[in-house]
């Protein structure tokens, strides 16, 4: 076992239950911002290697997420669904204005981290200012913190049968066991909040919804090894020792959030 790893995620865990359960949602929509802000400046360190990102509208838009509940609810959506639109416009101005010494390639890889740090994390932000949000928002983090441990204890442990070259240290045996994993760590949860929190959710509809999460967060995970492949990295930083970057930490976690926010709002 990683003792960085172990000593980082003791350290960490307590910071982020703190952040969650105190804070308002202003507050933690602005820790939000500052963590995509921090993902986004390892997605452009990483991507520089091939490309010529437009940094300073990534930044712009990881700062956008601090001001998801300032916006009128009722104007969410609206706002939401005509920045994507909004975004590419400007990326293709940016192409336009510089005749061309910013091309193709970089809006592309531009617009994909901007999707993929800014718009996923906002389903994050989105969870938490919900009704029981401060609940929920633990679904999410069990789903993807869960299958990561134990997927790394189960792969170390048992692990034979390689999973993909594009994450070669992954086994089947440690993706099963993070998917079974997580889900019992769900099920518990869900009998504490039920029984002391005053919730009634369905255990049947929390296994539905852990499988789901698990699996899609694992996807999330080889969709950024698959990144770190491309430019020939090993991990987009070394800020938490044991874990990499931030990106490497919250990658399976923002992936899923987007299915979890829909889910969360038909339980």
């Amino acid at each position: 076992m990683n003792l960085k790893r172990i000593t980082s995620a003791l350290l960490g865990f307590p910071l982020v239950l703190a952040i969650l359960v105190i804070g308002n949602k202003y507050i933690v929509d602005f820790l939000f911002a500052l963590v995509a802000i921090l993902a986004m400046h390892e997605y452009f360190n990483a991507i520089s290697k091939k490309s010529n990102p437009v940094k300073w509208l990534g930044y712009l838009s990881c700062l956008s997420i601090a001001l998801i509940h300032i916006i009128p609810s009722t104007q969410i959506n609206t706002v939401v669904t005509l920045a994507v639109p909004t975004i590419l416009l400007i990326l293709f101005i940016q192409v336009i204005a510089t005749d061309m010494k910013t091309n193709f390639k970089d809006i592309s890889y531009t617009f994909i981290g901007i999707f993929y740090t800014v718009f996923f994390m906002m389903f994050l932000a989105l969870i938490n200012g919900m009704e029981n949000g401060k609940v929920l928002i633990w679904y999410a983090i069990l789903a993807a913190w869960g299958t990561d441990i134990f997927a790394y204890t189960v792969g170390m442990t048992v692990g034979k049968h390689k999973f993909s070259k594009v994450s070669p240290k992954k086994s089947v045996e440690g993706c099963l066991g993070g998917t079974v994993g997580a889900v019992l760590l769900m099920l518990a949860y869900t009998w504490f909040i039920n029984k002391y929190l005053g919730m009634n959710y369905s255990y049947l509809h929390i296994i539905g919804i852990g499988i789901v999460l698990s699996l899609v967060g694992q996807i999330g995970d080889f969709a950024a090894s698959s990144i770190k492949r491309y430019v020939d990295i090993k991990d987009y930083s070394n800020l938490i020792p044991g874990h990499g970057g931030m990106l490497d930490r919250i990658d399976s976690l923002i992936f899923l959030a987007p299915f979890a926010y829909s889910f969360f709002t038909m339980l």
